[in-house]
């Protein structure tokens, strides 16, 4: 039993961060069961060390675990998402894509995940967005990390969620994140390839894998 431990524990040890990005997936469906509120705590940690402009780390974080205040947040966002859905107003490739996945304007995930995190930016300070995002990419990599599952969810009626929450008029709402176990198996969505993705020097010379470059999946 201790060498078993001894080798779960240099495997976690070994582990990179472009392990963690190729392992993490985007869950809707949830346990109820509780996970470790120092593991969230430690993710949302991880966060704020994420680069901002000037360093005026635009981000603000509200953990919400009152099951009232999810109740409402659900509804909500199924009144904005159901007008959205019955509006027409979404692109082709957009009903196609959540049509093949069987995503429809329901939300359960708001009141099943045991934690939600939502995340919002100031506006007034310079490349808030851009910033908070990047806080948010530190976020999920932590989640996974700590073996947490996440979504990225962008209500299509933000204003209505921030009254909820109470957020002041000079914040956006970025996303909610529903952080728990997850309650399916998911097969990753496929990434486009470096060689698909990286021009060498100017646009349009294609990347090509050399002998430097061989341990590298292009």
């Amino acid at each position: 039993m201790p060498s078993l431990f001894k080798e779960v524990m240099r495997m976690k040890e070994n582990i990179t961060v472009l392990d963690l990005a190729k392992r993490r997936k985007s869950i809707r469906k949830y346990s109820k069961e509780p996970v470790n509120i120092n593991d969230v705590l430690y993710a949302i940690s991880t966060a704020l060390q994420a680069p901002s402009g000037a360093n005026r780390q635009p981000w603000r974080f509200i953990l919400v675990t009152d099951e009232n205040v999810k109740k409402k947040l659900r509804e909500v966002c199924e009144r904005g998402e159901k007008r959205f859905y019955e509006s027409g107003k979404a692109p082709e490739w957009f009903k196609k894509w959540t049509r093949e996945r069987g995503i429809t304007w329901s939300k359960p995930f708001l009141t099943d995940a045991p934690y939600l995190i939502v995340v919002v930016s100031k506006k007034s300070e310079p490349y808030s967005k851009e910033s908070t995002w990047l806080a948010i990419g530190y976020l999920l990599l932590a989640l996974e990390e700590k073996g947490i599952a996440s979504l990225t969810y962008t209500p299509s009626n933000p204003r209505e969620v921030m009254k909820v929450l109470r957020i002041p008029e000079n914040y956006s709402l970025e996303v909610i994140v529903p952080v728990g176990k997850a309650a399916e198996e998911k097969i990753k969505e496929p990434r486009l390839a470096i060689k698909e993705t990286l021009f060498y020097n100017l646009w349009g010379n294609i990347f090509q894998k050399t002998a430097i470059t061989s341990n590298i999946e292009c």
